[in-house]
């Protein structure tokens, strides 16, 4: 019989992963973790990734450590709740998804890159979608910081429209936040249906709307 997540982590969690002097140094400031300290970080951040995506939020935090190959107690040394897992990994996702559209620029055309970061944000919103219980309720106790979702988001976009308006192949008469309100809408009316295939068709009919038909 596993505990609930919301018992008290193990008491020798917080020594785990420590060096042999404790978490800090010679001068008392704190120390950089150490090289598998942020491996193992890693590692339950992608198990939770993983986890979150493909359940309806009731992942179970021994389960998530499971997949990570790390022991439970690990786990609370990193996240001491669930909610301080799933703030790091939704903050985490949000640097990822925006962070991606200028990488996406460098490499791809301007209409390319906007298909591509389209499908990067339907998996951040997937992940989002078995956070979302306790995204809410944290927001709402003010456990978990509020971040500028939307305008993140918009922001990304309108970095993408307007290389594709300067190439002359994406729409100059759209605004960002107009593409953000679609694509919102797409996720959340195909949350229930839980139908990839639909929810890809739909991303690509806005994709292609936003595209410049030539002269």
């Amino acid at each position: 019989m596993t505990a609930p997540d919301s018992a008290e982590p193990p008491a020798s969690a917080g020594a785990l992963e420590s060096g042999p002097t404790g978490p800090t140094g010679s001068a008392g400031g704190k120390r950089a973790p150490r090289a598998d300290a942020r491996r193992n970080r890693e590692k339950l951040l992608a198990a939770a990734r993983a986890a979150f995506a493909a359940s309806d939020g009731a992942a179970p935090l021994d389960a998530i450590a499971r997949e990570a190959g790390v022991g439970i107690g690990t786990l609370y040394r990193h996240f001491p709740t669930r909610e301080a897992l799933v703030e790091a990994l939704y903050s985490a996702e949000l640097d990822a998804v925006v962070d991606s559209a200028p990488a996406l620029l460098a490499e791809l055309p301007p209409e390319a890159a906007l298909r591509a970061w389209v499908e990067r944000y339907a998996a951040f919103c997937a992940t989002k979608r078995g956070m979302s219980d306790t995204l809410r309720a944290g927001w709402a106790a003010g456990t978990i910081a509020t971040p500028a979702t939307r305008e993140r988001i918009t922001a990304a976009i309108a970095l993408i429209l307007d290389a594709g308006v300067r190439a002359g192949t994406l729409r100059a008469d759209v605004e960002a936040g107009e593409v953000t309100l679609m694509l919102l809408g797409i996720f959340l009316s195909t949350t229930a249906v839980n139908c990839p295939e639909k929810t890809a068709r739909l991303q690509g009919l806005v994709v292609d709307a936003l595209r410049r038909t030539p002269a």
